[in-house]
Protein backbone atom coordinates (compact mmCIF):
# COMPACT_ATOMS: atom_id res chain seq x y z
CA UNK A 1 0.00 0.00 0.00
CA UNK A 2 1.29 3.36 -0.39
CA UNK A 3 1.97 5.77 2.17
CA UNK A 4 0.22 8.87 2.19
CA UNK A 5 2.41 11.99 1.76
CA UNK A 6 1.51 13.34 4.98
CA UNK A 7 0.98 10.11 7.12
CA UNK A 8 3.38 10.11 10.38
CA UNK A 9 2.80 14.57 10.44
CA UNK A 10 1.26 16.68 12.60
CA UNK A 11 -0.86 19.47 11.61
CA UNK A 12 -1.90 22.13 13.48
CA UNK A 13 -5.10 25.06 12.31
CA UNK A 14 -6.45 27.85 13.98
CA UNK A 15 -9.21 28.09 11.06
CA UNK A 16 -12.91 29.70 12.51
CA UNK A 17 -14.79 29.04 9.35
CA UNK A 18 -14.26 25.80 6.79
CA UNK A 19 -12.00 24.21 9.76
CA UNK A 20 -14.02 20.75 9.20
CA UNK A 21 -13.19 21.21 5.56
CA UNK A 22 -9.67 21.96 6.09
CA UNK A 23 -8.99 19.05 8.63
CA UNK A 24 -10.47 16.56 6.40
CA UNK A 25 -8.50 17.70 3.35
CA UNK A 26 -5.28 17.06 5.04
CA UNK A 27 -6.29 14.13 7.06
CA UNK A 28 -7.41 12.78 3.78
CA UNK A 29 -3.44 13.05 2.85
CA UNK A 30 -2.93 11.09 5.70
CA UNK A 31 -2.03 14.02 8.59
CA UNK A 32 -3.06 13.67 12.11
CA UNK A 33 -4.98 17.44 12.80
CA UNK A 34 -5.32 19.46 15.83
CA UNK A 35 -7.63 21.65 15.41
CA UNK A 36 -7.68 25.28 17.49
CA UNK A 37 -9.59 27.95 16.46
CA UNK A 38 -7.91 31.37 17.16
CA UNK A 39 -10.73 33.60 16.74
CA UNK A 40 -14.26 33.42 16.50
CA UNK A 41 -17.16 34.76 14.16
CA UNK A 42 -19.65 37.78 15.47
CA UNK A 43 -23.07 36.26 14.19
CA UNK A 44 -23.72 38.95 11.78
CA UNK A 45 -27.50 39.83 12.75
CA UNK A 46 -26.23 40.40 16.37
CA UNK A 47 -23.30 42.30 14.81
CA UNK A 48 -24.14 46.66 16.30
CA UNK A 49 -20.75 47.64 14.39
CA UNK A 50 -22.17 45.82 10.72
CA UNK A 51 -25.61 47.36 11.04
CA UNK A 52 -24.03 51.23 12.04
CA UNK A 53 -21.83 50.71 8.70
CA UNK A 54 -24.91 49.74 6.83
CA UNK A 55 -26.91 52.89 8.17
CA UNK A 56 -24.16 55.15 7.57
CA UNK A 57 -24.08 53.68 3.97
CA UNK A 58 -27.30 54.53 3.46
CA UNK A 59 -27.20 57.93 4.72
CA UNK A 60 -26.54 59.65 1.80
CA UNK A 61 -25.04 58.27 -2.09
CA UNK A 62 -22.31 56.14 -2.03
CA UNK A 63 -19.63 57.00 -4.73
CA UNK A 64 -17.57 53.46 -4.71
CA UNK A 65 -18.61 50.59 -3.02
CA UNK A 66 -15.53 47.85 -3.11
CA UNK A 67 -16.83 44.24 -2.72
CA UNK A 68 -13.50 42.18 -1.28
CA UNK A 69 -14.57 38.59 -0.96
CA UNK A 70 -17.74 36.81 -1.96
CA UNK A 71 -18.89 35.63 1.29
CA UNK A 72 -18.28 38.88 2.90
CA UNK A 73 -20.56 40.50 0.11
CA UNK A 74 -23.47 37.56 0.21
CA UNK A 75 -23.07 38.19 4.07
CA UNK A 76 -23.61 41.50 4.59
CA UNK A 77 -26.85 41.87 1.65
CA UNK A 78 -28.06 39.01 4.13
CA UNK A 79 -27.57 40.39 7.25
CA UNK A 80 -29.63 43.67 5.60
CA UNK A 81 -32.28 41.61 4.64
CA UNK A 82 -32.58 40.22 8.13
CA UNK A 83 -32.82 44.33 9.67
CA UNK A 84 -35.23 44.88 6.51
CA UNK A 85 -32.76 47.39 4.67
CA UNK A 86 -31.99 44.71 2.00
CA UNK A 87 -33.44 46.64 -0.98
CA UNK A 88 -32.48 50.37 -0.08
CA UNK A 89 -29.10 48.68 0.36
CA UNK A 90 -28.86 47.26 -3.03
CA UNK A 91 -30.54 50.14 -4.67
CA UNK A 92 -27.59 52.87 -3.02
CA UNK A 93 -24.91 49.96 -3.68
CA UNK A 94 -26.54 49.98 -7.84
CA UNK A 95 -26.28 53.65 -8.00
CA UNK A 96 -22.59 53.47 -7.15
CA UNK A 97 -19.08 52.68 -9.09
CA UNK A 98 -18.82 49.31 -8.20
CA UNK A 99 -15.40 47.51 -7.52
CA UNK A 100 -14.92 43.46 -7.26
CA UNK A 101 -11.48 42.76 -6.14
CA UNK A 102 -11.92 38.97 -7.47
CA UNK A 103 -13.96 36.43 -9.27
CA UNK A 104 -15.68 35.62 -5.87
CA UNK A 105 -16.85 38.99 -5.47
CA UNK A 106 -17.69 39.79 -8.88
CA UNK A 107 -20.49 36.65 -8.78
CA UNK A 108 -21.56 37.97 -5.53
CA UNK A 109 -22.16 40.82 -6.66
CA UNK A 110 -23.98 39.43 -9.43
CA UNK A 111 -25.91 37.00 -7.66
CA UNK A 112 -27.99 40.20 -5.87
CA UNK A 113 -28.96 41.71 -9.49
CA UNK A 114 -25.95 43.78 -9.02
CA UNK A 115 -23.26 44.57 -11.57
CA UNK A 116 -19.33 45.37 -10.95
CA UNK A 117 -17.77 48.13 -12.88
CA UNK A 118 -14.20 47.06 -12.67
CA UNK A 119 -12.34 43.63 -11.69
CA UNK A 120 -8.79 43.41 -10.85
CA UNK A 121 -7.42 40.31 -12.99
CA UNK A 122 -4.32 40.45 -9.72
CA UNK A 123 -7.46 40.38 -7.13
CA UNK A 124 -4.90 42.53 -6.01
CA UNK A 125 -6.22 45.47 -3.29
CA UNK A 126 -3.37 47.24 -4.03
CA UNK A 127 -4.42 47.33 -7.88
CA UNK A 128 -8.65 48.29 -6.95
CA UNK A 129 -6.43 51.18 -5.33
CA UNK A 130 -4.65 52.36 -8.68
CA UNK A 131 -7.65 51.74 -10.18
CA UNK A 132 -9.19 54.33 -8.29
CA UNK A 133 -6.41 57.23 -7.93
CA UNK A 134 -6.33 56.90 -11.48
CA UNK A 135 -9.54 58.10 -12.13
CA UNK A 136 -8.86 61.40 -10.67
CA UNK A 137 -9.50 63.23 -7.60
CA UNK A 138 -10.89 61.11 -4.54
CA UNK A 139 -11.49 64.29 -2.12
CA UNK A 140 -15.18 64.22 -0.96
CA UNK A 141 -15.93 61.12 -2.14
CA UNK A 142 -18.19 58.81 -0.32
CA UNK A 143 -16.43 55.03 -0.59
CA UNK A 144 -17.60 51.91 1.18
CA UNK A 145 -14.92 49.17 1.98
CA UNK A 146 -16.34 45.64 2.63
CA UNK A 147 -13.87 43.98 4.73
CA UNK A 148 -14.32 40.38 5.80
CA UNK A 149 -12.54 40.03 8.92
CA UNK A 150 -9.44 41.55 8.02
CA UNK A 151 -8.74 44.81 7.47
CA UNK A 152 -7.48 46.64 4.98
CA UNK A 153 -5.19 49.69 6.20
CA UNK A 154 -2.93 50.15 3.25
CA UNK A 155 -6.03 50.92 1.33
CA UNK A 156 -8.49 52.85 3.38
CA UNK A 157 -5.42 54.92 4.83
CA UNK A 158 -4.85 56.10 1.52
CA UNK A 159 -7.84 56.82 0.84
CA UNK A 160 -9.09 58.63 3.16
CA UNK A 161 -5.17 60.39 2.64
CA UNK A 162 -6.50 60.81 -0.66
CA UNK A 163 -9.73 62.93 0.85
CA UNK A 164 -12.33 60.56 1.11
CA UNK A 165 -15.03 59.50 3.15
CA UNK A 166 -14.07 55.59 3.95
CA UNK A 167 -16.98 53.17 5.47
CA UNK A 168 -15.41 50.23 6.61
CA UNK A 169 -18.16 47.45 6.74
CA UNK A 170 -17.19 44.72 8.93
CA UNK A 171 -18.46 41.67 7.84
CA UNK A 172 -17.77 38.55 9.89
CA UNK A 173 -15.95 40.63 12.40
CA UNK A 174 -14.00 38.15 14.47
CA UNK A 175 -12.99 38.33 18.34
CA UNK A 176 -11.04 35.83 20.20
CA UNK A 177 -12.57 32.01 21.04
CA UNK A 178 -14.38 31.32 23.94
CA UNK A 179 -12.95 28.55 25.12
CA UNK A 180 -9.13 29.46 24.96
CA UNK A 181 -7.79 25.94 25.95
CA UNK A 182 -7.03 24.51 22.83
CA UNK A 183 -5.52 27.30 21.43
CA UNK A 184 -2.94 27.48 23.91
CA UNK A 185 -2.55 23.73 23.98
CA UNK A 186 -1.22 24.13 20.17
CA UNK A 187 0.57 26.40 21.76
CA UNK A 188 2.54 24.47 24.14
CA UNK A 189 2.97 21.73 20.53
CA UNK A 190 4.57 24.09 19.04
CA UNK A 191 6.97 25.12 21.75
CA UNK A 192 7.97 21.55 22.32
CA UNK A 193 8.04 20.69 18.30
CA UNK A 194 5.30 18.25 18.88
CA UNK A 195 3.66 19.29 15.68
CA UNK A 196 4.92 19.89 12.69
CA UNK A 197 2.95 22.42 11.01
CA UNK A 198 0.64 25.38 12.20
CA UNK A 199 -1.57 26.58 9.32
CA UNK A 200 -2.86 30.06 9.47
CA UNK A 201 -6.38 31.16 7.19
CA UNK A 202 -6.53 34.57 8.24
CA UNK A 203 -4.74 37.55 9.51
CA UNK A 204 -6.53 37.74 12.58
CA UNK A 205 -6.00 34.28 13.46
CA UNK A 206 -2.37 34.67 13.36
CA UNK A 207 -2.48 38.07 15.23
CA UNK A 208 -4.16 36.16 17.85
CA UNK A 209 -2.34 33.11 17.82
CA UNK A 210 0.91 35.15 18.56
CA UNK A 211 -0.84 37.47 21.16
CA UNK A 212 -2.37 34.14 23.07
CA UNK A 213 1.72 33.23 23.21
CA UNK A 214 2.70 36.38 24.96
CA UNK A 215 -0.12 35.36 27.32
CA UNK A 216 1.69 32.77 28.24
CA UNK A 217 4.89 34.04 27.98
CA UNK A 218 6.34 31.39 25.64
CA UNK A 219 6.70 33.89 22.76
CA UNK A 220 10.20 33.38 22.00
CA UNK A 221 10.01 29.73 22.27
CA UNK A 222 7.08 30.05 19.60
CA UNK A 223 8.87 32.52 17.60
CA UNK A 224 11.59 29.89 17.57
CA UNK A 225 9.98 27.06 16.83
CA UNK A 226 8.67 28.68 14.19
CA UNK A 227 11.74 29.39 12.55
CA UNK A 228 13.08 26.00 12.91
CA UNK A 229 11.67 23.03 12.51
CA UNK A 230 8.01 24.06 13.11
CA UNK A 231 6.37 24.92 9.19
CA UNK A 232 4.23 28.06 9.38
CA UNK A 233 2.01 27.88 6.71
CA UNK A 234 -0.04 30.47 5.72
CA UNK A 235 -2.92 30.83 2.77
CA UNK A 236 -1.62 34.19 1.30
CA UNK A 237 0.26 37.78 1.97
CA UNK A 238 -2.27 38.99 4.32
CA UNK A 239 -2.30 36.63 6.18
CA UNK A 240 0.86 36.05 6.38
CA UNK A 241 1.72 39.87 7.68
CA UNK A 242 1.37 39.02 11.41
CA UNK A 243 4.31 36.49 11.57
CA UNK A 244 6.19 38.08 8.56
CA UNK A 245 6.57 41.29 11.10
CA UNK A 246 7.82 39.08 14.07
CA UNK A 247 10.79 37.93 11.20
CA UNK A 248 9.33 34.37 10.70
CA UNK A 249 9.30 33.58 7.21
CA UNK A 250 6.13 31.35 5.92
CA UNK A 251 5.01 29.07 3.13
CA UNK A 252 2.12 30.15 1.09
CA UNK A 253 0.67 29.30 -2.33
CA UNK A 254 0.87 31.30 -5.22
CA UNK A 255 -2.96 31.35 -5.15
CA UNK A 256 -4.86 32.40 -1.71
CA UNK A 257 -7.22 28.88 -1.63
CA UNK A 258 -7.60 26.76 0.41
CA UNK A 259 -7.18 23.90 -2.11
CA UNK A 260 -3.73 25.60 -2.67
CA UNK A 261 -2.61 25.96 0.61
CA UNK A 262 -3.04 22.52 1.76
CA UNK A 263 -1.16 21.38 -1.80
CA UNK A 264 1.56 23.47 -0.26
CA UNK A 265 1.23 21.57 3.18
CA UNK A 266 1.86 18.03 1.17
CA UNK A 267 4.42 19.65 -0.57
CA UNK A 268 6.59 21.80 2.64
CA UNK A 269 6.23 19.48 5.38
CA UNK A 270 7.77 16.67 4.08
CA UNK A 271 10.89 18.53 2.56
CA UNK A 272 11.19 20.68 5.92
CA UNK A 273 10.31 17.79 8.58
CA UNK A 274 11.55 14.68 7.08
CA UNK A 275 15.03 12.45 6.79
CA UNK A 276 15.31 9.97 4.17
CA UNK A 277 18.28 7.77 5.01
CA UNK A 278 19.91 4.03 4.45
CA UNK A 279 20.10 2.19 6.96
CA UNK A 280 21.15 -1.60 7.84
CA UNK A 281 20.25 -2.36 4.41
CA UNK A 282 16.40 -0.73 4.75
CA UNK A 283 15.50 3.15 3.93
CA UNK A 284 14.08 5.03 6.11
CA UNK A 285 11.72 8.07 6.07
CA UNK A 286 11.91 9.60 9.32
CA UNK A 287 9.05 12.03 9.33
CA UNK A 288 7.66 14.08 12.34
CA UNK A 289 5.99 11.70 14.34
CA UNK A 290 6.33 8.54 12.90
CA UNK A 291 8.82 7.02 10.60
CA UNK A 292 8.87 4.57 7.52
CA UNK A 293 10.61 1.24 7.15
CA UNK A 294 10.78 0.19 3.51
CA UNK A 295 7.52 1.80 2.61
CA UNK A 296 5.64 0.32 5.45
CA UNK A 297 4.12 3.22 8.35
CA UNK A 298 5.56 2.29 11.89
CA UNK A 299 4.43 4.34 14.19
CA UNK A 300 6.25 5.51 17.31
CA UNK A 301 6.19 6.41 20.98
CA UNK A 302 6.72 10.52 21.71
CA UNK A 303 10.16 9.04 23.65
CA UNK A 304 11.00 6.80 20.79
CA UNK A 305 10.72 9.31 18.13
CA UNK A 306 12.93 11.72 20.65
CA UNK A 307 15.40 8.62 20.52
CA UNK A 308 15.04 8.85 16.73
CA UNK A 309 15.62 11.96 15.93
CA UNK A 310 18.90 12.28 17.99
CA UNK A 311 20.46 9.12 16.47
CA UNK A 312 19.58 10.82 12.58
CA UNK A 313 20.78 14.39 13.57
CA UNK A 314 23.85 13.04 12.77
CA UNK A 315 23.68 9.55 10.70
CA UNK A 316 26.06 7.26 11.78
CA UNK A 317 27.68 9.38 14.30
CA UNK A 318 27.62 7.84 18.25
CA UNK A 319 25.51 9.49 20.50
CA UNK A 320 26.63 9.20 24.14
CA UNK A 321 24.63 6.93 26.73
CA UNK A 322 25.03 10.79 29.02
CA UNK A 323 23.07 12.79 26.01
CA UNK A 324 20.34 9.81 25.38
CA UNK A 325 20.19 9.64 29.06
CA UNK A 326 19.28 13.50 29.12
CA UNK A 327 16.75 12.84 27.08
CA UNK A 328 15.03 10.30 28.62
CA UNK A 329 15.42 11.05 32.46
CA UNK A 330 11.88 11.72 32.75
CA UNK A 331 11.71 7.62 33.01
CA UNK A 332 14.02 7.21 35.60
CA UNK A 333 16.61 4.14 36.09
CA UNK A 334 19.23 5.76 34.90
CA UNK A 335 21.52 3.69 32.15
CA UNK A 336 18.99 1.20 32.15
CA UNK A 337 16.18 3.66 30.98
CA UNK A 338 18.55 4.24 27.88
CA UNK A 339 18.77 0.38 27.38
CA UNK A 340 15.01 -0.01 27.86
CA UNK A 341 14.26 2.82 25.29
CA UNK A 342 16.52 1.83 22.60
CA UNK A 343 15.24 -1.82 23.13
CA UNK A 344 11.65 -0.38 22.57
CA UNK A 345 12.68 2.14 19.96
CA UNK A 346 14.47 -1.78 17.62
CA UNK A 347 11.52 -3.76 18.27
CA UNK A 348 9.17 -0.97 16.74
CA UNK A 349 11.73 -0.68 14.04
CA UNK A 350 11.51 -4.37 12.87
CA UNK A 351 15.46 -4.64 12.75
CA UNK A 352 17.73 -4.28 15.45
CA UNK A 353 20.72 -3.91 13.32
CA UNK A 354 19.22 -0.29 12.44
CA UNK A 355 20.73 0.71 15.78
CA UNK A 356 23.97 -0.86 16.49
CA UNK A 357 25.78 -0.59 20.04
CA UNK A 358 28.62 1.03 20.50
CA UNK A 359 30.68 -0.43 24.07
CA UNK A 360 31.29 1.44 26.13
CA UNK A 361 30.36 4.61 24.37
CA UNK A 362 26.67 4.89 23.24
CA UNK A 363 24.46 3.95 20.19
CA UNK A 364 24.99 4.56 16.32
CA UNK A 365 22.12 4.36 13.38
CA UNK A 366 23.78 1.97 11.33
CA UNK A 367 24.05 4.53 8.48
CA UNK A 368 25.31 3.45 4.93
CA UNK A 369 26.39 6.02 2.92
CA UNK A 370 27.66 3.84 0.07
CA UNK A 371 24.09 2.90 -0.43
CA UNK A 372 23.50 6.76 -1.34
CA UNK A 373 24.37 6.24 -4.61
CA UNK A 374 20.68 4.80 -4.87
CA UNK A 375 19.24 6.11 -2.32
CA UNK A 376 19.92 9.90 -1.12
CA UNK A 377 20.18 10.40 2.50
CA UNK A 378 18.86 13.73 2.70
CA UNK A 379 18.15 15.89 5.85
CA UNK A 380 14.97 18.12 4.51
CA UNK A 381 15.05 20.86 6.84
Amino acid sequence: MSIEPLAGYTVGITAARRREEFAVALERRGARVISAPAIRIVPLADDSELRDATRRCLEQPLDVVIATTGIGFRGWIEAADAWGLAEELCKVIGQATMLARGPKARGAIRAAALRETWSPESESSSEVLEYLISRGDLGGKRIAVQLHGEPLPDLVQTLRLAGAEVIEVPVYRWVPPEDITPLYRLIQAVCATAVDAVAFTSAPAAASFLSAAREQGCDDAVRAALRGPVVPACVGPVTAGPLQEEGIRVVQPSRARLGALVREIVEQVPLRRGVLLPAAGHLMDVRGQAVVVDGQLVPLTSASMVLLRELTARPGHVVSRADLLRITSGDGGGEHAVEVAIGRLRTALGDPRIIQTVVKRGYRLAYEPERTTTHTATRRY
